[in-house]
């Protein structure tokens, strides 16, 4: 029976780009000058996934680049080399290849051919442009040169005998180790399974697949390879001793089946050693000097009381390290299930009915005698206790942690410093914040530019720190962390700050109308013009006046607000509030006429009624209510809306008092119907755009409410005269 391979290809690649994201953040924390041996192994262990998995695939494009990325990352590993800059400068650029191979079957992009030929030759220049350093004392007395190019290009023949393992996990081995070369399995006496493997691959190789299924320790590797120069007479004699005096391996071979019981019988007689052959090799349970599993035939001849050789030791160490660490990924794994985000949606949109129609039992329910109905209330209470559950544990389904946006960040940061000759040290906070995935995925590109805003102009040049006394690092930090109802997410640094006149200066420059009396806060907002820049040279990274105010205009169309916080000398902090969810919010019903419309709550600072005194009338520019000594611009809802009010005299209804981007307004309103949480629904997929409105909801009753886009309705309060400003 054929198995459809397709059906698995998403997930391959999904698990794929998790790898690449996971080598990347490894590649970029790792010390040059002392790498830590697991963040070593956990990037072999990446690319050696990949290439399985690219090999299981048939995707020999993507197996070419991580074979030989592989066996560079083996040796630096191993001690066999010397990490460098270098190194890590090649693994990332192999990172975007594979990335980029990676797009092409999935997403049918170009894939630039000599881009992937130029990274796999760089690969190799540096896997042979070290010299490895000397074995260890009491290593295999070959020469090093004829054993690493066997090791590397020579055929190895290895036996593998592995413990009582399933018929399903065996399978799944031999399918693994068939990557690395010609495998054979075969069933021992005693019930164990025995690979016999053939192929240009080390016993590292084996130990990584092997180890996540079964234990290192328990399972033994014999290398019956041949070494190539022919071996001293000693050796000889050693390994003849390992192989059966050379009469086992030919009768392997032989299809009559007294051949076949022979050699199995003269190869469990090898295994179980009579005290002359292999015993020597077998890991002992239980005894501290007993010689490990990697022991070479050459060094059996040695007398049996010297302890292990170190380098074995810390080899067979560091195998059960990514053993556990494997297995603990594997039950990490087992934890989780990929669902597509389209049934995450449809999910999310039930239960927003499910809300309604929980809001619309409540309204019906409020009209009964609580004492006749005392059962069914106590229902409909209990009903709407497990609806707010279940709406919160679904909602949390769609948030994801910050680090998926944070992550993108080091790469771009280390990259471009170096470009522009800067050193910067990055740092992120609140990673594990969560935000909505609608939230996250538009935030990406607002980020972006003020990150490469913040390097470019934000952060001197070394020269120019060390002549301020500041460190010649610059420090770059993004955190992210929950503010109310919101989530706050600032980026700052460490640099020279925004130059207040210069600003000022580009501002006039542009017959923008500015003034010496300009607080620092409305000076400030003077970058988000369009087309502002203060940068004296357009490069590559900045400079041409496009960004701030698509910055500014994205996060305001997510009902967020950006405020700039700077002192000339010390830095500058951008910070982004940002409502925790679109698809729910808290809200305020107000009325107006027989209209009834919601007020984000996180808009909202108090309501009240004013007394007649405090309101007062502008010639030409409308009316302004005094609130604690401030005058606020007063904001007649029926006149945006055209609907006949109850009340047209401020003193007699309710003003609300409303804040964004750091301007305040009154909002006239008839009364307040109360405070609820609203599903929000999309006014402009099912209708179309309509101005002032940012979206709709459905209330208790049935009928439909309509939710006012404050922050439009701020920016344009200035113009409101005696007719909508909406019309």
């Amino acid at each position: 029976m054929t198995i459809d391979m397709s059906q698995f290809f998403q997930v391959f690649f999904d698990e794929t780009e998790e790898l690449l994201a996971e080598m990347e953040k490894l590649l970029l924390a790792i010390d040059v000058d002392a790498p830590d041996v697991e963040d070593l192994n956990a990037i072999f262990r990446a690319a050696h996934s990949i290439k399985g998995g690219a090999g299981t695939f048939g995707l020999t494009d993507l197996t070419d680049v991580t074979h030989v990325l592989e066996s560079l990352l083996d040796k630096i590993r191993k001690g066999e080399m010397t990490l460098s800059s270098e190194h890590v400068d090649a693994f990332l650029n192999a990172k975007d290849v594979l990335k980029m191979q990676l797009d092409g079957h999935r997403l049918q992009t170009p894939v630039d051919q000599d881009a992937v030929a130029n990274a796999r030759m760089l690969l190799l220049s540096l896997s042979q442009g070290e010299v490895p350093h000397p074995p260890p004392t009491g290593a295999l007395d070959v020469p090093a040169r004829a054993h690493h190019a066997d090791v590397e290009g020579g055929p190895h023949r290895f036996r593998i005998v592995l413990p009582a393992v399933s018929d399903r996990d065996a399978e799944a081995l031999q399918a693994e180790l068939g990557l690395l070369g010609q495998i054979s399995r075969a069933q021992t006496a005693d019930g164990h399974v025995e690979f016999t493997l053939q192929g240009g691959c080390s016993r590292d190789d084996i130990l990584a697949i092997c180890s996540f299924i079964v234990d290192a320790d328990d399972m033994q590797i014999h290398d019956e390879t041949v070494v190539v120069p022919a071996p001293s007479p000693e050796q000889q004699a050693a390994q003849e001793a390992a192989q059966g005096y050379g009469f086992f391996e030919p009768l392997e071979n032989f299809a009559g089946p007294d051949a076949r019981a022979a050699a199995e019988k003269a190869a469990q007689e090898a295994r179980q050693g009579y005290g002359f052959f292999d015993n020597m090799e077998l890991p002992v349970r239980g005894r501290e000097d007993a010689p490990a599993a990697e022991t070479r035939p050459a060094e059996a001849a040695q007398p049996p009381q010297h302890a292990p050789d170190a380098a074995a030791q810390e080899k067979k160490a560091a195998a059960k390290r990514e053993a556990e660490k494997a297995a603990h990924a594997h039950n990490a794994e087992t934890t989780s299930i990929r669902v597509g985000i389209e049934k995450v949606d449809q999910l999310i949109n039930l239960v927003g009915e499910l809300v309604i129609t929980q809001a619309m039992i409540e309204q019906r329910t409020n009209t009964l005698d609580p004492i006749l109905h005392e059962r069914l209330m106590a229902s409909v209470n209990q009903l709407t206790r497990n609806t707010r559950d279940l709406q919160e544990a679904v909602m949390s389904i769609r948030m994801m942690p910050m680090d998926y946006v944070f992550s993108r960040f080091p790469r771009m940061v280390r990259d471009l410093a170096g470009k522009l000759g800067k050193r910067i040290e990055f740092v992120t906070q609140g990673a594990a914040t969560e935000l909505d995935k609608g939230l996250i995925e538009r935030i990406v590109d607002p980020l972006t530019h003020l990150v490469r805003n913040s390097i470019d102009h934000g952060i001197e040049m070394p020269e120019v720190r060390r002549a301020a006394g500041k460190n010649e690092t610059g420090r770059l930090s993004l955190s992210a962390g929950h503010q109310g109802g919101n989530i706050v997410i600032e980026v700052s640094d460490d640099g020279g700050g925004l130059n207040r006149e210069r600003i000022l200066a580009k501002a006039q420059s542009q017959g923008m109308p500015v003034s010496d009396s300009m607080s620092d806060d409305e000076v400030w907002q003077l970058i988000f013009a369009p087309g502002f820049s203060t940068a004296e040279v357009v490069t590559d990274v900045s400079g041409r006046g496009v960004g701030m105010d698509v910055v500014k205009r994205n996060i305001a169309a997510m009902g967020g607000v950006v405020d700039i916080r700077s002192a000339k000398g010390f830095g500058t902090t951008i910070s982004i509030s940002l409502p925790l969810t679109l698809a729910i919010l808290d809200g305020m019903s107000i009325k107006v006429g027989e209209e009834i419309y919601i007020l984000p709550l996180g808009y909202v600072v108090e309501s009240l009624q004013p007394d007649p005194a405090d309101v007062k009338e502008i010639s030409g520019q409308g009316r302004v209510v005094k609130v604690r000594g401030d005058y606020l611009p007063l904001i007649p809802l029926y006149q945006m809306f055209d609907i006949t009010p109850r009340f047209t005299d401020p003193s007699e209804g309710i003003v609300v008092i409303l804040e964004s981007e750091g301007r305040k307004a009154a909002l006239f309103i008839d009364e307040l119907v109360g405070q609820q949480q609203v599903v929000v629904k999309n006014l402009e997929s099912n209708y179309r755009k309509v101005a002032g409105i940012s979206g709709a909801t459905i209330l208790g009753d049935g009928g439909v409410s309509l939710i006012i886009d404050v922050a439009a309705l701020l920016r344009s309060s200035r113009q409101l005269a005696d007719e909508s400003i909406f019309s």
